[in-house]
């Protein structure tokens, strides 16, 4: 696994941030870590810390305007991502076809010799 998509799947992995990166997904403007902290459940210096994880994930970039910083969601490492997952789930599913396969050539010799 690629350290993207490890980094990715750790940042992802809390519940918090997956929330605070929906939020980030469903905003062009982007968020301070102040109006990210409104509504949640923790602290703003825990939603800072987050931020950062999903900084270092590359899940979010930031910019500074003025005393404000505003954070953004970033697409490319939860594609990077998606795209990691969909290959594993190509693999899968050919290996369960083929278990398919096995089973009903089974069945069919078992029926063949009764």
């Amino acid at each position: 696994m690629s350290d993207t998509v490890s980094h990715v799947f750790a940042a992802l992995s809390d519940p918090t941030r997956r929330g605070l990166y929906e939020q980030l997904l469903e905003s062009p403007n982007g968020y301070t870590a102040t109006e990210l902290a409104l509504n949640a459940s923790v602290s703003r210096q825990a939603i800072v810390k987050h931020l950062q994880v999903l900084s270092l994930a590359m899940l979010a970039t930031s910019h500074r305007e003025g005393r404000e910083v505003r954070f953004f969601a970033t697409s490319k490492a939860a594609a990077t991502a998606s795209t990691w997952l969909a290959d594993r789930a190509v693999a899968w599913d050919r290996r369960v076809a083929a278990l398919e396969r096995g089973v009903r050539l089974s069945t069919s010799r078992r029926g063949a010799r009764r």
